[in-house]
């Protein structure tokens, strides 16, 4: 515990710092994103689009769904007009106003990179029903359907969609102090598909036996040195097998500087794991839209 705690203090003083200083000159503004139009996402039966970090929109039984969306520049806490916390290493792939309609918004924990609010804010519709984890209601800015906390092992119906809260290895506090906030992933099912949506995970068994899951969203990023919390790309792997998987796009990597790792290790590390198996891997540019091949693989 002493060596863990020690590692994790050189990591901060290394990236913290520069990460303050930054902020400090830098006002809060909107994202700078690049002129993806994600609106025609709708036309396909099942699609996904990686939106950088942990934000995924996918389509599903007919809704459209959307992660973890962090569009802003920089993220952490506010002070009057500057954000203190790190900055975007890439531009938001999109802006909200080119998403297509939200059916559903799933947010996994209170974390910064995965719940946003200016991002939340900007996207706020009557359409728009949230899924979020237990004692995060309040995190949520007005202007949606309804929000809908969900525990561990609950399940909800959402028109056309089954969701159950599974619980990943991570923990929820958005401060230091309220650390009984829930953490969730999500398990995400239709008639003829399933997702699951993992968030934040250290390397657990509560996916097994979940499948066959047709596509897996899984962290692959900041594990040097919290793989006590988040998965090296070798277990994201084995979590993705142990679900019966056909698809892994992994998320949470190359979009924010949140641990000591290369940028492009964790990349590098699965496409390794996943070795002749790598067809598995959905690696799209983000805001680029992908479709399942006509014949999905089977799982194994």
């Amino acid at each position: 515990m002493v060596r863990l705690v020690t590692r994790a203090a050189r990591s901060g003083l290394r990236r913290y710092p520069g990460a303050l200083s930054g902020a400090l000159r830098d006002r809060a503004a909107p994202a700078r994103p690049a002129s993806n139009d994600l609106r025609a996402l709708p036309d396909q039966p099942f699609a996904a689009s990686w939106l950088g970090h942990a934000g995924v929109l996918f389509r599903q039984g007919g809704q459209t769904v959307l992660v973890d969306p962090v569009l802003s520049d920089r993220i952490g806490v506010r002070v009057g007009h500057r954000v203190l916390g790190p900055k975007r290493l890439t531009p938001a792939p999109v802006s909200p106003d080119g998403l297509p309609p939200i059916d559903l918004l799933l947010i996994t924990h209170a974390h910064f990179d995965h719940l946003d609010r200016p991002t939340l804010a900007a996207l706020a519709s009557s359409r728009t029903s949230v899924v979020t984890a237990r004692g995060t209601r309040r995190l949520i800015p007005r202007g949606f359907r309804r929000v809908i906390e969900v525990d561990w092992d609950q399940s909800t119906d959402l028109e056309r969609l089954t969701l159950r809260a599974l619980r990943p290895n991570h923990w929820g506090a958005r401060f230091a102090l309220d650390r009984a906030r829930g953490f969730n992933s999500y398990l995400v099912q239709s008639s003829d598909r399933s997702v699951l949506a993992a968030g934040d995970t250290a390397l657990t068994g509560a996916f097994r036996g979940v499948g066959p899951v047709d596509l897996a969203l899984l962290g692959i990023g900041a594990y040097d040195p919290w793989e006590h919390k988040h998965a090296t790309p070798e277990q994201a792997w084995t979590m993705f097998r142990g679900a019966r998987g056909r698809y892994l796009m992994p998320i949470h990597h190359s979009t924010f500087e949140l641990s000591d790792e290369r940028i492009d290790e964790p990349i590098e590390r699965l496409l390794r794991a996943a070795g002749e198996d790598s067809r598995r891997l959905v690696l799209p540019a983000p805001g680029s839209v992908w479709t399942p091949e006509q014949e999905m693989p089977p799982v194994r």
